[in-house]
């Protein structure tokens, strides 16, 4: 468990873990009824980042939840390699960036099949003269 602290609040990984309090701290704010979680929806539009018609906080907060994941066992992996530090902060800053481009990619795909899951494919239904078999 002291690893994934260590990690957590290690340098490039605060970055992550300072984004992830404020993610936490804004849908603890919506539960409360204190802000609406459409609140940021008039800043960014959604469509040009290809996050489709989902809302800023909700793509914001998958992002940065599965980035701090990522980025955060990276890190212990990183660590336990017990590499020399000419090479661990590089490594580490990599990693950073990595963990946010592999968790923009993977929102824009679970976003992307919960698109497809909410448009049920429709056959075209026989219309007069057809027969319902083809």
């Amino acid at each position: 468990m002291s690893e994934f602290i260590g990690a957590a609040f290690g340098f490039p990984c605060l970055v992550m873990t300072t984004a992830f309090a404020a993610v936490i701290g804004f849908w603890t704010l919506v539960l409360c009824r204190v802000t609406a979680p459409d609140t940021f929806d008039a800043d960014v539009d959604t469509e040009v980042l290809g996050l489709g018609d989902t809302s800023v906080a909700t793509a914001a907060s998958a992002v940065v939840a599965t980035g701090w994941v990522l980025d955060v066992c990276g890190m212990v992996l990183l660590g336990r390699a017990g590499l020399p530090g000419v090479w661990a902060l590089p490594l580490s800053v990599f990693l950073l960036a990595g963990a946010l481009t592999l968790s923009w990619w993977l929102t824009k795909w679970v976003i992307g099949l919960r698109r497809r899951a909410s448009f049920p494919r429709t056959s075209p239904r026989p219309g007069p003269g057809r027969s319902a078999r083809t």
